[in-house]
C-alpha cells in the first residue's frame, strides 16, 4: 500500500505499510488476545503468520475477527475500525459496545496496535487530534485501549507529510495517554520505549544508518546492541 513520501525520507530504504504490518505481526506471540485500531494497524490481519493463534479483537465488538475480505460477497454488519469488510474465525463471537470496552478496560487485551501523531521519549501517546479545525472531534475508545491493555503498540511513519518528526521529546498534540507506549514501529524503524532509559533502536531498515533515524527524531535514541535488520522491498 502506498503511502505519502517526505522529502527527508524520499532517500532512504523504507517499508511500506503493508511491510510494516508484517513486521508486527510476526512480533506478536502465540495466545495472544490483540486489539487493532483505526487506520495502519488494521493491516496486521493480513499479515498474522500461520502457524501462530492469535485472538483478534476490533472495538465495535468483534472477539476472532479475521483478515480484511478483498473480493467476493461480505456481510456490512462485520467491519473492522477502519470500516472494511472482515469475516470470522472460528469460534468467533459478536458483542455490543458495553461488553467491548468492558474487555478493552478490564485488563482483557495482551496488546493493542494504534496509530500515532507523536510518541514522546518517556512513551506518552497523542494519536486523535492535531488540534487542526478539520480533526476527530473525540477520542474514541484510545483512551480505554492505551490503559487497559497489557502492551502497547504504535504504527506510524517516522515523520509527517512534511517532514515534521513524529517522535519527540515531548507532545505537543492532545494526548492519549502518559507513559503508555512500549513499542514503536516506523517505516524506518523499530523503537522500544525502556522505562527510565529512554528510546532504544531495535530494528534499522536494511541501507538506513541510526544516524539517520536520529536525525528524522526530535528525542535522543540508544542503539541497542542486537539491533535487527529490517528488510524492504519483500513485496507485502
Amino acid at each position: 500500500m502506498p503511502h505519502d513520501t517526505s522529502p527527508m525520507t524520499a532517500t532512504l530504504p523504507r517499508l511500506s505499510r503493508a511491510e510494516m504490518a508484517r513486521v508486527v505481526a510476526h512480533d506478536i506471540p502465540a495466545g495472544s488476545i490483540v486489539n487493532l485500531g483505526i487506520g495502519m494497524p488494521t493491516l496486521v490481519s493480513d499479515q498474522l503468520p500461520g502457524d501462530r493463534e492469535i485472538v483478534l479483537h476490533s472495538e465495535n465488538g468483534i472477539l476472532g475477527m479475521g483478515p480484511v475480505i478483498r473480493e467476493g460477497a461480505t456481510d456490512p454488519d462485520l467491519i473492522n475500525a477502519s470500516k472494511a469488510p472482515i469475516g470470522l474465525i472460528p469460534g468467533a463471537s459478536i458483542s455490543d459496545h458495553v461488553i467491548s470496552f468492558t474487555m478493552m478496560r478490564g485488563g482483557h487485551l495482551d496488546i493493542t496496535v494504534l496509530g500515532g501523531f507523536q510518541v514522546s521519549a518517556t512513551g506518552d501517546l497523542a494519536n486523535w487530534s492535531t488540534g487542526e479545525p478539520d480533526s476527530i472531534p473525540a477520542v474514541g475508545g484510545a483512551m480505554d485501549l492505551v490503559v487497559g491493555a497489557a502492551t502497547l503498540f504504535v504504527m506510524m511513519e517516522h515523520v509527517t507529510r512534511d517532514g515534521q518528526p513524529k517522535i519527540v521529546e515531548r507532545c505537543t498534540y492532545p494526548l492519549t495517554g502518559l507513559g503508555v507506549v512500549d513499542r514503536i514501529y516506523t517505516d524506518l524503524a523499530v523503537i522500544d520505549v525502556v522505562p527510565g532509559q529512554g528510546l532504544h533502536v531495535t530494528g534499522l531498515v536494511e541501507g538506513v544508518s541510526f544516524d539517520a533515524v536520529q536525525a528524522l527524531s526530535a528525542a535522543p535514541l540508544t542503539l541497542a546492541p542486537d539491533c535487527r535488520v529490517l528488510r524492504a522491498g519483500l513485496g507485502t
